[in-house]
């Protein structure tokens, strides 16, 4: 397999098999082996995720949808309601205006929030550099089939074309045979022509 591997890099890449990178011998060694190189490689990075980055991708979900949004609202206008408005009749509010508590619970939110979406921004990255890399890899293989069967279509064409000559020239050697034989023909010689066309046979 080695030495077939070789051949390839150097017929479609024109390069030795240890001179390419690591993504080329890849694609040489699949297209050696006849195997194919399209996969689903998101699922196989998501299956390499731990249980902190899944975490994460949650929250980010999460953080970045409608729910969240109308939760968030719902919990803020809840929060500035029972101060200002219900507890305020009884004095009894945890946090009265200007809500120094709320403030400081939003600004704990952002802080922890901020990083979690950064971790899930930059897996993102990592899924699109994956995906890119994959994608490569596969548009790599399909270019170097393409260019495998070109040149085998031009040794197909050669070889039809050494073919086709060879059958010419039979054609022309028959044709100039029997060419002289008309010759002969029309100058008399009948009996000569019949015994040239039997040397021909024999």
């Amino acid at each position: 397999m080695k030495s077939k591997a070789d051949k390839l890099a150097g017929e479609l890449l024109h390069k030795d098999f240890e001179l390419l990178s690591p993504r080329e011998q890849n694609v040489i060694n699949r297209i050696a082996d006849g195997v194919h190189i399209s996969r689903n490689v998101l699922k196989e990075h998501e299956e390499k995720l731990t249980p902190g980055q899944r975490l994460a991708d949650r929250v980010a979900a999460f953080g970045g949808s409608w729910p969240f949004i109308i939760l968030f609202m719902a919990v803020l206008v809840a929060w500035i309601a029972i101060n200002s408005l219900i507890l305020a009749r009884w004095n009894h509010t945890f946090d009265p205006y200007p809500y120094i508590l709320l403030n400081l619970v939003l600004s704990m939110l952002a802080a922890i929030q901020a990083p979690v979406i950064m971790m899930s921004q930059n897996r993102h990255s990592e899924k699109d550099r994956i995906d890119a890399a994959h994608d490569y890899e596969v548009n790599l293989k399909a270019e170097l089939e393409i260019l495998s069967l070109h040149q085998k279509l031009d040794i197909l064409r050669e070889k039809q074309w050494s073919d086709l000559l060879a059958v010419q020239k039979e054609q022309t050697q028959i044709l100039t045979h029997l060419m002289e034989e008309v010759l002969v023909l029309k100058n008399g010689g009948g009996g000569v022509v019949h015994k040239a066309s039997e040397k021909g046979r024999l």
